[in-house]
């Protein structure tokens, strides 16, 4: 029985990319990390702060709204995090 010829494939060779800075400076994210824990840092601060002042600090008018803010804070903290590569 004859043997077939083995095919040789093309070796592969990926597109050239036109503006290959364009796309580095796109996907740096480099501010992400620090808002992320500074929005978590704020928010613990606020909730701590309420509670050892006995609602006095950070702000008296919001009364126990002060923990919702504090919890707002952390919040957008992890909704920045989605954007950490």
């Amino acid at each position: 029985m004859p043997k077939s010829r083995i095919r040789k494939k093309a070796d592969f060779t990926p597109p050239p990319v036109a503006n290959q800075a364009t796309n580095i400076r796109l996907t740096n994210r480099s501010w992400v990390a620090p808002v992320m824990l500074a929005m978590f840092l704020i928010g613990l601060v606020w909730i701590v702060l309420f509670y050892v002042t006995d609602g006095s600090l950070p702000l008296e008018s919001f009364r126990n709204w002060n923990i919702v803010v504090g919890f707002g804070f952390i919040a957008i903290g992890f909704g920045v995090s989605t954007q950490w590569k």
